[in-house]
């Protein structure tokens, strides 16, 4: 099962994506991750990466693409994987089905956990971390609900919509009765 996760910040899309990883047997790529461990060993796109991270800019998204490409080619994906992060917009989930395309793949669905601003905000104020305030939590759900409305119309029928606010083992549930393995 080829999926991609999206939702705003907050959401549970990493405790989702660890559970529904485990259930159906698949690895949950996150870009987060891909980032750290190609900066972490000094790999060409990570050393690209780091200079634009530390230059306080976004990894610009062909860098970003072939970190993708190159976690995709490897054989733990080949009965599936969970994609959190990537793509954020339209143009990567383009870059995206060309990668798969290339690989006889196609995506099986995207998860969009859904879930109100107040609930995420809440959530995250009680993270405790020293950049999650209340105004920077809203100015990052802004830019999230910029980049990400075009994808789900973009996506279209392949949107699966999950209610995302409850229980972590409730939203999992909801989840994989979406998915069909309830």
């Amino acid at each position: 099962m080829r999926l991609v996760l999206l939702g705003p910040p907050g959401a549970g899309k990493g405790t989702q994506a660890a559970l529904l990883s485990e259930k159906l047997g698949i690895p949950h790529i996150s870009t987060g991750d891909l980032f750290r461990a190609n900066i972490g060993e000094g790999t060409p796109l990570g050393i690209e990466a780091k200079q634009y991270i530390d230059a306080g800019k976004l990894v610009p998204t062909d860098v970003t693409a072939r970190m993708v490409e190159s976690r995709l080619a490897e054989s733990d994906t080949e009965q599936g994987f969970l994609l959190d992060g990537f793509p954020r917009t339209v143009e990567q989930a383009d870059i995206l089905e060309e990668l798969l395309a290339k690989q006889g793949h196609k995506l099986d669905g995207v998860l969009n956990f859904n879930v109100s601003e107040d609930v995420v905000v809440e959530r995250m104020l009680a993270r405790g971390r020293a950049d999650d305030n209340e105004n920077t939590i809203r100015t990052r759900l802004g830019v999230y609900r910029e980049e990400t409305a075009p994808l789900i119309d973009h996506y279209g029928d392949r949107i699966i919509n999950i209610d995302a606010e409850g229980s972590v083992e409730e939203i999992n549930d909801r989840a994989m009765t979406a998915l069909g393995r309830s």
